[in-house]
């Protein structure tokens, strides 16, 4: 018998295309269904959704009815739920047609399981299946097949050859299923060496895509070796002396200040996320008195620290909202924290807020410091000046209403920075009612300046609208590009060569590209220390004061009761929280824990509180983090924390029922969890003058006596502990059983890794199991079903 709770997406290539064929009619097809299906609210259809499904037909191979299949598979629609969606707009064909290929599918019963053994031994992996007779079994290790067919695989004797990833793809005519993944890993036994292939890239969710090499180095200078991966979650490193694990080697990059003969020897890397683990090739460090090495730090291309700030604004108060800025920065944040920027990461900023995060921005960048500032929304530029427009700006803005680029660049180059890098996702018209443009200042000739627009001038740009996610142009071209290690006007070049290539831009949006860098300057540029601690200390304090996250807790209520809250950052300046019932006495048949009277002034939608999954909440934070579904729980979205004039407080109600009553009973506790995130700097307060905020002569050695510090935080801040206040995004400050405490990460990494099924992220096995893949928040550019027409302006004036 079938499962009917399982979705949509299960059912084969044949069944789906079949049912699409039924649908595929005006008097009782896609459109009836997708009117029916809006029984449950999470499957209703946008406007943009329904002209998409109608616009199918003119392609060759199109099918509005099939399209609508994937956007309720997309969803989680059960097969259960399209029956009775089938039976109720009577297409009796359809439905019968669904129970006979339902009722013939079959579902496993014995999953395979991930083994250990030593080389030499005997693995077993079993898979069993019920439903029709004579089911095929196929084992595939990663993408290959391996053979004998049959509900067992033995695997011996066992070498390292046979370790990775195994599943099983049970199959009936023309209906399959595949069997969970489990790993078989060759332990070593004494005397082993630890070698790569011990875990082959093939298999694994992380690639390393920089190795360590060998080095000669002289007796007393400094030693640097480089282990850079790409992941999905982010990967973490550790690294080996001799098979020996070192205490301070878990970062990317290895570096002994003096290294003397004890440090020769083999070395290793180890990188791993949350779900996978491969190892780096073993080099070797001959430790030479009398040898030097060809070049010196000074000679490396290196940045004493990455900072970038990132701004979004989309809901305007007198222009047009905007929908993909709250996507592409997400996006970004997310591709330059593993790049160990420090990333601050904003949405609907007004006037005094843009300014505020500016100058906090400022005091991030230093002598030697890589600068990134990325902004979409409505903008303009007049005579060769950029103007960013705030959500706050009146219709008729000017210069006055909106910041300055070119100013904003002027106050970076003061602080002397190695890389200023402007990536400006806006419309670049003119402003009519703009007259006489400000007058920038003398820039210095420092040769680190690199501008990417979004569109050229006079001209504007655009965001794509697919279901109901939006994503800009230059995003989606910009993401597949800037992990490359090449100089950024390399990467940037790719960049207007892939949006070039892009038939529904071309002739209408344009990346352009002005730059005056003189080195070879990369975002994947290693993080040199500067040789002052101090400077890094107070730098690493004042970014971990705009990501102090409230900690995890658990309130117990006098019904017995226990409820836990925990605290995640989605944006700098936005928050979840999720409330979970932990205890729940046995004499109460039924309970929940809901969130309400939030302090005044945040920005929240009362609609899309207490849901009870991340996308009902408005969230764009992947569903993969979520807690265990036996554990069902509830999200509240926090938006607008910057601001927050004072503490954060909330009331958490509990409703439950006891099995003897029908009365509903409400316990009430009041939480105040402070200032979390970006609140603490205050960005709605006025800053002080640009004379004192952008001098050059400003010392990052006087951090602790700033303004913008909150009380509490002080100058003896250890460094290594701001990785574990939290960031943005995507940090829980809980854990996901009790009791289990997580592994601090540097402030570039996220702290709980989140992995994405999407086929296209890795070229690595092992490959998802699904008949139909789940794809990026963010569609790809180059997908058929976009038109010019589902394109908007993304920032005219």
């Amino acid at each position: 018998m079938g499962d009917w709770n399982l979705s949509i997406g299960t059912l084969s290539e044949g069944a789906q295309s079949r049912l699409a064929d039924m649908l595929d009619n005006a008097k009782c097809g896609w459109r009836q269904l997708a009117n029916v299906v809006t029984e449950e609210p999470r499957f209703r259809c946008s406007e943009n959704e329904m002209t998409s499904c109608s616009l199918q037909v003119l392609s060759p191979t199109g099918s509005p009815s099939r399209y609508l299949l994937e956007r309720l598979s997309e969803r989680s629609c059960t097969l259960a739920f399209l029956l009775h969606c089938l039976k109720k707009m009577e297409h009796h064909e359809a439905a019968q047609y669904l129970t006979a290929n339902v009722m013939e599918r079959f579902q496993i019963t014995v999953q395979p399981q991930a083994q250990h053994a030593t080389e030499g031994g005997r693995v077993v992996l079993v898979c069993k299946a019920i439903g029709p007779a004579a089911m095929g079994y196929q084992w595939f290790r990663g993408k290959e097949e391996v053979s004998p067919f049959g509900p067992e695989l033995v695997l011996c004797p066992l070498t390292p050859t046979h370790q990775g990833h195994y599943i099983c793809r049970v199959n009936h005519g023309e209906n399959f299923i595949f069997s969970q993944w489990a790993h078989v890993r060759i332990v070593r036994s004494a005397g082993s060496s630890v070698s790569s292939s011990f875990f082959p890239p093939s298999v694994s969710g992380v690639r390393i895509v920089r190795q360590p090499r060998p080095q000669v180095v002289a007796e007393g200078d400094s030693l640097c070796l480089d282990c850079f991966a790409e992941a999905n979650p982010p990967p973490q490193y550790q690294w080996y002396h001799n098979k020996q694990s070192m205490p301070t080697g878990k970062i990317s990059t290895l570096r002994i200040l003096c290294v003397t003969t004890a440090d020769r020897g083999m070395y290793s890397c180890r990188v791993f996320n949350l779900y996978h683990e491969v190892w780096s090739d073993q080099v070797h460090v001959k430790i030479d008195p009398g040898s030097s090495i060809d070049a010196s730090w000074d000679e490396i291309d290196a940045a004493t620290d990455k900072v970038a700030l990132l701004m979004g604004n989309m809901n305007y108060l007198h222009h047009r909202p905007l929908r993909a800025p709250m996507a592409d920065v997400h996006e970004m944040t997310n591709l330059l924290r593993q790049l160990d920027f420090k990333v601050v990461s904003l949405l609907d900023l007004n006037w005094q807020e843009m300014h505020s995060a500016v100058t906090e921005f400022l005091l991030l960048l230093d002598r030697g410091v890589y600068g990134l500032l990325y902004f979409a929304g409505h903008g303009y530029e007049n005579y060769g000046n950029s103007f960013m427009v705030p959500i706050d700006a009146p219709a008729s803005y000017t210069s006055e209403n909106c910041l300055w680029v070119q100013d904003v660049l002027q106050r970076m180059q003061e602080r002397e920075t190695s890389l200023n890098v402007f990536l400006l996702d806006m419309c670049r018209k003119r402003n009519l009612n703009d007259g006489v443009p400000p007058q920038p200042g003398q820039l210095k000739v420092t040769a680190n300046i690199v501008f990417g627009y979004a569109t050229c001038v006079d001209a504007e740009a655009f965001e794509v609208n697919k279901d109901d996610l939006s994503n800009g142009i230059f995003i989606n071209f910009l993401k597949q590009r800037v992990m490359e290690d090449e100089k950024v006007t390399v990467m940037l070049d790719r960049v207007a060569e892939d949006m070039g290539r892009c038939e529904i831009t071309r002739g209408r949006q344009a990346l352009e590209l002005r730059s005056n860098l003189s080195e070879r300057r990369a975002l994947t540029d290693r993080i040199q220390s500067s040789g002052c601690p101090e400077t890094t200390s107070a730098r690493n304090l004042q970014w971990a004061i705009a990501h102090v996250l409230p900690k995890s807790r658990n309130l117990q209520f006098d019904c017995g009761v226990t409820v836990q809250l925990g605290f995640a950052a989605e944006f700098s300046n936005i928050m979840i929280i999720y409330t979970r019932i932990l205890e729940n006495p046995k004499d109460i048949a039924s309970c929940s824990a809901h969130l309400t009277d939030f302090t005044e002034g945040l920005d929240m939608d009362l609609k899309m509180s207490n849901q009870e999954n991340l996308l009902d909440a408005g969230s764009l934070l992947p569903m993969e983090i979520l807690l265990p579904a036996e554990l069902p729980g509830l999200y509240t979205r926090l938006k607008g924390l910057q601001r927050l004039t004072k503490e954060l407080t909330f009331t958490v109600c509990l409703q439950y029922k006891y099995t003897n009553l029908d009365e509903e009973v409400h316990e009430r506790q009041t939480v105040t969890v402070g200032k979390p995130l970006v609140s603490k700097l205050n960005l709605h307060e006025p800053r002080l003058p640009r004379s004192y905020s952008a001098s050059s002569s400003f010392d990052l050695h006087s951090f602790s006596h700033s303004s913008s510090f909150p009380e509490g935080f002080g100058p003896s801040f250890p460094a290594s502990e701001t990785s574990s206040i939290g960031s943005a995004s995507t940090t829980w400050s809980y854990y996901s059983q009790p009791g289990l405490s997580a592994t601090p990460s540097s402030p570039g990494k996220l702290n709980l890794p989140v992995e994405d099924d999407s086929p296209e992220l890795f070229d690595s096995d092992p490959p998802q199991p699904l008949t139909t893949s789940k794809s990026l928040p963010h569609g790809q550019v180059e997908d058929l079903t976009y038109r010019f027409s589902n394109m908007h302006n993304f920032h005219s004036c």
